[in-house]
């Protein structure tokens, strides 16, 4: 009879890899559900009315809310998010505090993309003096933006970020403010505002297909062990028999 002997470092390296690959094939599942909830979520209330302020402040989940805007801009403490790249040309985000008139709340308002071809010169925008009616919506970031150092705190304007953070903002002015970003619609006082929700090329299909790497990987680990374990008992097993032979 022919034992499975697999031996003792193949099936270390099945114990250590087989769990890490299941893990890591869960995982691109659940992140690609995360993605077609957010998704879902934010088609359903991209078609639902606008909200004022007023009611968006008492909502409990406000993300990608559509909310009409009526105010003025504060164009001394303009942010600039680096790195944005549309189209292969590197750029920011310019990021305004926005007060509407109706409630009094300040709001940090994404007016778009600017091109940023030379660090040399800093990006040319201007901000509109008058009462502005704006369509906006809430755009609630999936997680805790990455950062390789803080950002300073008393860097000049307009300043230079690396994450957009409203509640810090709103703690260095000593204003009450909303607490997500909010994306400004196409418009007179928008920049390059058709933002990407997820990233291009990392829907939900693409996780899955991970996915199914990760347990293709796993399934192609335990067929080579098992392999490995019937060959090698056989191989010993004809070594016996010329032995006794």
């Amino acid at each position: 009879m022919t034992h499975f002997r697999p031996g003792i470092a193949p099936t270390l390296t099945v114990l250590a890899l087989l769990p890490l690959l299941l893990f890591l094939g869960f995982w691109q599942l659940g992140r690609a559900e995360q993605k077609r909830v957010l998704l879902d979520n934010y088609a359903e209330r991209q078609v639902a009315a606008p909200v004022a302020v007023g009611q968006l402040l008492g909502l409990a989940d406000p993300a990608f809310r559509r909310v009409q805007l009526r105010g003025h801009f504060d164009g001394q403490h303009s942010l600039l998010l680096d790195n944005r790249v549309r189209d292969g040309q590197v750029g920011v985000e310019l990021l305004q505090p926005f007060q509407d008139q109706a409630s009094g709340q300040w709001l940090l308002l994404n007016r778009g993309w600017l091109p940023w071809p030379s660090r040399r010169t800093p990006p040319q925008f201007s901000t509109p003096g008058q009462i502005l009616d704006i369509q906006a919506w809430v755009y609630e970031s999936p997680g805790t933006p990455f950062q390789l150092h803080a950002d300073p705190l008393d860097a000049p304007w307009p300043r230079l970020v690396t994450a957009v953070m409203p509640a810090k903002l709103w703690a260095e002015l000593g204003r009450e403010g909303f607490a997500d970003e909010v994306r400004i619609a196409p418009g007179p006082a928008a920049y390059q505002a058709d933002w990407p929700l997820i990233a291009t090329g990392m829907g939900p299909e693409k996780h899955t297909a991970y996915a199914v790497q990760w347990f293709a990987m796993a399934l192609a680990l335990v067929g080579l062990y098992l392999y490995l374990g019937w060959h090698t008992a056989q191989e010993k097993r004809h070594g016996n028999g010329h032995q006794s032979a």
